[in-house]
């Protein structure tokens, strides 16, 4: 269980696939079978602060220098499956979209131009040799995206309030589910959606995510974590919090064409993670 750090956690929330050692080559195989042996795994709070260190020297270092030689690991059904940070190529793919969130005095301020340029020469050179390259973490800043919901359902749901005082245990909500189920409900949702509406972001980002789960090996599992977003949520609202139940709502009741219920379902994530994203900018 994460423990509460005194280095603030960004409100970022997270979508992994762990996939059994049966899908690396080696000697990759090999290492990761050594590497889940171990009894001191870290967790993604490990890997935060180990990214917010290296944004501490002048200039800072956007992405690391090599890539990370960790994972998270996990058992289905007495498999080791286990999911790579990969933090080099996610800080070279983040990097790439930074632009679409700033503008670029602000991203000038944050990353000189000079090493946002050597960074992105580094990668184009780093794909050459590897163009199949693809991340298993994905992450979302102030919110869940709504596509990541079709993956998962309610049952799956896990809730760890944590505990209270110092030290004590953070909060825990995610959600796990077989690749197998995540692909279905992907291919469910697409139908229902595609046949209640025209193209748009959420036909967009369902059909992206779709594509790379498909990347993964069949007995994967797929985990939506809240990540950070727990420290962003008053524990009641966190407790009540059931999107995943309002996004199979909405679906379903698209596909039953029901518009009102679909739109009363839509209205309350809307409204919940808006209320998310306003924190933001709170202070």
């Amino acid at each position: 269980m994460p423990k509460v750090s005194s280095v603030i956690v960004p409100y970022a929330a997270y979508l992994r696939v762990y996939e059994p050692l049966a899908a690396f080559p080696e000697p990759e195989r090999a290492h990761w079978a050594r590497y889940a042996r171990r009894t001191d795994l870290p967790s993604y709070q490990d890997e935060l602060r180990r990214s917010l260190t290296d944004l501490l020297p002048t200039p800072p270092v956007p992405v690391p220098v090599h890539e990370s030689g960790d994972a998270f690991v996990t058992e289905v059904d007495g498999v080791v499956c286990v999911c790579p940070w990969r933090t080099r190529l996610r800080g070279w793919q983040a990097l790439g979209e930074l632009a679409e969130d700033f503008p670029e005095p602000v991203l000038d301020a944050l990353l000189p131009p000079v090493v946002r340029r050597q960074t992105r020469q580094d990668y184009e050179r780093w794909l050459e040799g590897n163009p199949d390259a693809r991340p298993w973490i994905r992450t979302a800043t102030w919110q869940v995206p709504i596509n990541w919901f079709v993956l998962v359902a309610d049952e799956e749901r896990e809730y760890d309030k944590g505990g209270d005082g110092a030290g004590a245990a953070a909060p825990v909500l995610r959600y796990r589910t077989p690749m197998v189920q995540a692909r279905r409900r992907v291919a469910r949702g697409l139908r229902a959606l595609k046949e209640a509406m025209d193209e748009g972001p959420l036909i967009d980002g369902l059909v992206d995510v779709g594509r790379w789960l498909e990347e993964f090996h069949p007995r994967s599992l797929v985990e939506l974590d809240y990540g950070g977003l727990v420290h962003a949520l008053p524990a009641g609202e966190l407790e009540d919090d059931h999107s995943a139940a309002d996004v199979a709502e909405g679906i379903e009741a698209l596909r039953d064409g029901d518009g009102a219920t679909a739109g009363a379902a839509y209205g309350r994530l809307v409204e919940r993670w808006r209320s998310v994203r306003d924190r933001r900018s709170a202070n």
